[in-house]
C-alpha cells in the first residue's frame, strides 16, 4: 500500500514537470522566432541585402578612390547628364566629371540609374561615389557639393555624407567658370570644325561621270552591303570628303570613318584604319551586319534607309526609334514614318518612355545624314554610269573643291 503523503508528493512532482517543460517549449520557441528575424540574406560583401534606405553604408574615401584607381558616377540619361555618341560619353556632367577624375588620376565609370529614388539608394548602398546631376535641396545622409553660394549656374553633385575628404576636394576643384568652359567645349566638340579632314569635290568629273578616286572600290565592295555602288560614293562623301585620312574628334577613322573599336569586330587591323580598300571593305562589312539585323523590314530600298541611320545614329537607337513609332500606330517599317521618332529621342517625354532601353540621342543628325546621301545618291546616279571604273575618266588625283561644289557636309 502506497503511503498517502508519497501520492502527494509525487503529483506535485508531476505537476512541476509538466510546467517546466511547457515553459522549455516556450522558451524554445521564442529562441527560433528571434532567430529568424535576426537571419538576414547577405550581399557576396557581408551587408544585408534588404538594408534600409536611409542607412548610409561606409563610403569609399578619396584615398580609396585613388587607390582604386576608379571613380563612379551615378546619372540619369538626358543632354545634360550623360548619353552615348558613337561610343564616346558625353552630356556636360559628364563632362565634368571627366575632368575631375582626370584632376584625381583615376579613370572614371559611369552607372545609368532609372530615376532620382534609384539614384540616392544606390549611393547610401555605396555602389557609386558621387551624383552626377544637379541636386538643389537638401537630402538626409548626402552632402552637396560644388554649389557656391548666390552662383545659380554652379554645378551641385551629391556625396555620402560620411564621405568628407571626396567632398571637400570637390568643392575646392570646381569653379563657375569651370561649367562655362565645359559647355562651349561641347558645343566645339559637334561642329565641323573638330574633324580633321580636306574637304574635295562631290564629283571628280561630272562630264565623264567618275566621282571620285576611289569608284572602282565601291563598285568592288558594294556587293558586299547588297547596295548601289553610287549610294556608297555618296555616303562615302558624307563621311569623309573622300579623304581616306580623315579622323573625326571622337575618333572615327578613314574613308568610311571607322570607330577603332568597330575596326576590331570587323577584323580590320587599327594600323589598316586610314588605307581606302580595307577601311571601304570593313564599311560594307558593317553594313551588311546592320542589313541582316534588320531582315524584318521586308522592303530592301526601305531597309538600306535603315541601314544607313544605324550606321551613324547606333543600331539600338533605331530600335528605340521603331517602337514608339509601333506605339503610336506608324509603320515601323517605313523610314519616313520612323524618321520623326528619331528625332523625338531628343524630347525628354520620348526617351523616358519605359520602351525606350537606350535613352536620349541626337536624332537630328542621323536623320539629316540619311536625307543628304539619298539627295547625293540622287546627283551620282544621273551623272555617273553603273559600269566600272576606268582609269582614262579623266585624272585620278582629288581635286580641291571649288565655291560651286562646296555644300554643307
Amino acid at each position: 500500500m502506497i503511503p498517502a503523503n508519497y501520492v502527494v508528493t509525487l503529483s506535485a512532482v508531476m505537476r512541476l514537470s509538466i510546467f517546466y517543460t511547457i515553459l522549455l517549449l516556450c522558451f524554445l520557441l521564442m529562441t527560433g522566432a528571434c532567430s529568424k528575424e535576426k537571419k538576414q540574406e547577405l550581399t557576396p560583401w557581408g551587408t544585408p541585402l534588404h538594408e534600409d534606405a536611409d542607412t548610409v553604408t561606409d563610403a569609399f574615401t578619396l584615398a580609396d578612390i585613388q587607390a582604386n584607381g576608379e571613380l563612379i558616377i551615378l546619372t540619369l540619361n538626358g543632354p545634360d547628364t550623360y548619353y552615348e555618341y558613337h561610343g564616346r560619353g558625353m552630356g556636360t556632367q559628364y563632362l565634368l566629371c571627366e575632368k575631375f577624375a582626370q584632376t584625381l588620376g583615376v579613370s572614371l565609370r559611369v552607372e545609368v540609374c532609372k530615376d532620382t529614388t534609384d539614384l540616392l539608394n544606390r549611393l547610401k548602398k555605396g555602389e557609386g561615389d558621387v551624383i552626377a546631376i544637379h541636386l538643389n535641396k537638401v537630402l538626409k545622409g548626402i552632402r552637396i557639393c560644388g554649389k557656391k553660394p548666390g552662383d545659380k549656374a554652379s554645378i551641385a553633385w551629391g556625396v555620402a555624407a560620411n564621405n568628407p575628404s571626396l567632398a571637400d576636394t570637390i568643392d575646392n576643384w570646381f569653379k563657375p567658370s569651370l561649367l562655362d568652359k565645359v559647355k562651349k567645349e561641347e558645343q566645339e566638340m559637334f561642329s565641323t570644325a573638330r574633324v580633321k579632314r580636306h574637304v574635295y569635290a562631290p564629283m571628280l568629273n561630272s562630264k565623264t561621270g567618275v566621282i571620285s578616286t576611289y569608284d572602282h572600290l565601291f563598285q568592288k565592295h558594294a556587293p558586299t552591303a547588297r547596295i548601289d555602288w553610287r549610294l556608297l560614293a555618296a555616303q562615302c562623301y558624307q563621311e569623309s570628303t573622300f579623304d581616306p585620312k580623315a579622323r573625326s574628334w571622337v575618333g572615327a577613322c578613314g574613308l568610311m570613318q571607322i570607330m577603332p573599336e568597330t575596326a576590331d569586330r570587323l577584323g580590320l587591323s587599327r594600323a589598316q584604319l586610314f588605307e581606302p580598300e580595307p577601311n571601304i571593305a570593313a564599311a560594307t562589312r558593317y553594313m551588311a551586319d546592320l542589313d541582316a539585323k534588320l531582315r524584318d523590314i521586308p522592303e530592301k530600298m526601305e531597309r538600306t534607309w535603315f541601314v544607313l541611320a544605324c550606321y551613324n545614329g547606333g543600331y539600338h537607337h533605331v530600335r528605340d526609334a521603331m517602337a514608339l513609332a509601333k506605339k503610336n500606330g506608324r509603320n515601323t517599317h517605313r523610314w519616313s514614318e520612323v524618321a520623326p521618332y528619331v528625332l523625338k529621342l531628343r524630347d525628354p517625354a520620348y526617351y523616358k518612355d519605359p520602351i525606350v532601353k537606350y535613352g536620349y540621342m541626337r536624332g537630328n543628325e542621323t536623320v539629316d545624314y540619311v536625307e543628304r546621301i539619298k539627295q547625293r545618291w540622287s546627283q551620282y546616279r544621273g551623272k555617273a554610269g553603273g559600269g566600272s571604273f576606268s582609269s582614262s575618266f579623266g585624272s585620278p588625283t582629288p581635286q580641291r573643291a571649288k565655291k560651286q561644289y562646296r555644300f554643307h557636309i
